[in-house]
């Protein structure tokens, strides 16, 4: 994976308060959801900027209540347009006990990138 140049789309940054990798371009952190920076013309930017959701998955499990306990691991995967895995990682584990229930969600959301270049040097 290429990590792109600061100020291009794509290029990254860490989160000061969960120290999760987000977008140089993040207001707002999306893992712990703080204020990074106050920017009115990126606030105004980002209210004016069509976000778009093109993936939401939402389910739950429920461990049998006459079952025992049962492991879990969420991974999640990224693949290019060549199938190619370019990111996986393990969002959580856990264990759930007879009658227990957990509900997951996945949500990709997108915004047009604001900075430099177009595709030139991304390959996320």
């Amino acid at each position: 994976m290429i990590n792109p140049r600061p100020g291009t789309p794509g290029a990254t940054r860490t989160c000061p308060h969960c120290k999760t990798t987000i977008l140089e371009s993040a207001v707002v952190c999306p893992a712990c959801r703080h204020h990074l920076r106050y920017d009115p013309t990126a606030a105004a930017t980002a209210a004016a900027a069509e976000t778009i959701t093109p993936l939401k998955v939402e389910g739950s499990i429920r461990q049998p209540a006459d079952g025992g306990a049962w492991e879990y691991c969420v991974v999640l995967s990224i693949r290019n347009d060549r199938g190619e895995e370019i990111r996986r990682e393990v969002v959580g584990v856990g264990a759930m006990q007879a009658g227990e229930q957990r509900s997951f969600a996945l949500a990709v959301e997108m915004t047009p990138a604001a900075g430099k270049g177009g595709r030139r040097g991304t390959k996320h």
